[in-house]
């Protein structure tokens, strides 16, 4: 099967599973009045319209390139996860309305040993739900998923809270414990909620890629034959299994260019048998002179001295009868806290200490990665 497929079937079996314990706890809450268990009921309805949302989300991003979307459908599934997400937090703002009159006008509570077996069933079903969609999640890189393993995960705390309370509530005699219990476990919806909202939009607003996805372009990149480094990489994710990367890879500058071509179009293709969609740019790098060499080495190790997440590239020198210009590129990383102002100035200053007639024609750059 592929990542729709898992996807689609994980999504079904919660819909199934959701709507049945659903019915059985509306059940147990008329037998018994427990808003707690009421409420806790309308949370497994809520997770069945999510998972709903889910199946969805993964059938319409299976969905192949077109004219209009020519990266895809595949973020049709972030959307899913972020629509899940809303529900639960709309339910949570419901549920903690109910609670709050259940305190205010607290009512008596049936005791059912029927009600005590749902609760149990329960827990143990969604037990075992937050553990198949976090492994199938894991299996196949899908955030939302990941989610419905999360939310699976809350409602097991939030189904045992509504159990102990019911039990307390009976051997104690305190009416309005149901209804602080509801409020307890509609904030905890509401919590879930929010969090579920920011990781669903995170990735539709283009977050930083993966470390590990990364560092593993960066080290298949680095092991070919004469690859002096890389840089300028960003990763456009346009949906679980559409990752997208472009970036500069740095050759010698003596090379034939066809052989650098070919050897670039091989790095490209390999890349693309592990899934990732690549364009690289090709920045010749002079290796035989050694005035370059140096310079590259002191301003590196400058602005590392400076900051050690700064990095240069596209070093060059152009040389003439009263001046020599030297060209580069200074990357700051996404969110740089320093003083970007002062970090170029204290490499201007250290670039003339180094030969008066030297001219820094600094670019600025912003990273991508983190």
């Amino acid at each position: 099967m592929n990542h729709t497929d898992y996807g689609k079937r994980a999504s079904i079996i919660g819909i199934c599973c959701n709507v049945l314990l659903c019915l059985g706890k509306l059940a147990a809450g008329y037998i018994s009045g427990s808003i707690s268990i009421v409420a806790d009921g309308l949370n497994n309805l809520s997770d069945a319209s999510g998972n709903a949302v889910s199946f969805l989300g993964f059938k319409l991003g299976e969905k192949k390139p077109d004219a209009e979307h020519p990266y895809g459908h595949a973020r049709y599934e972030y959307l899913a996860g972020l629509t899940v997400s809303v529900i639960v937090l709309a339910l949570g703002f419901s549920l903690c309305k109910e609670a709050v009159l259940k305190i205010i006008h607290p009512q008596d509570l049936t005791f059912s040993w029927l009600s005590i077996i749902i609760l149990i069933i329960s827990i143990a079903v969604k037990s075992w739900m937050s553990l198949f969609s976090r492994k199938v999640g894991e299996k196949i890189g899908s955030d939302t998923l990941k989610a419905v393993a999360i939310d699976s995960r809350n409602d097991v705390i939030a189904t045992s809270a509504v159990l102990i309370g019911i039990i307390f509530t009976y051997f104690s005699n305190l009416r309005r414990l149901d209804g602080i219990i509801g409020l307890v476990v509609a904030l905890f919806i509401i919590y879930s909620g929010i969090e579920l909202v920011r990781d669903m939009l995170s990735p539709l607003l283009g977050e930083s890629p993966d470390p590990e996805l990364v560092k593993q372009i960066e080290e298949k990149v680095l092991s070919y034959p004469n690859v002096l480094g890389i840089h300028d990489l960003m990763v456009h994710d346009y949906g679980p299994g559409h990752t997208f990367a472009s970036l500069h890879v740095e050759m010698p500058a003596e090379m034939d260019v066809m052989e650098s071509h070919d050897l670039i179009d091989c790095i490209e293709n390999d890349l693309i048998n592990e899934g990732i969609q690549t364009s690289i740019h090709f920045d010749p790098i002079v290796t035989e002179d050694s005035r370059v060499s140096d310079m590259r080495m002191s301003i590196a190790g400058k602005v590392k001295e400076l900051d050690n997440s700064l990095t240069i590239h596209d070093l060059r020198l152009v040389i003439g009868p009263t001046h020599t210009n030297v060209l580069f590129d200074l990357v700051f990383p996404a969110g740089f806290k320093g003083d970007t102002t002062y970090v170029v100035k204290e490499v201007e200053k250290f670039i003339k200490s180094l030969d008066e007639k030297n001219i820094p024609k600094i670019k600025v750059e912003q990273g991508y990665t983190r």
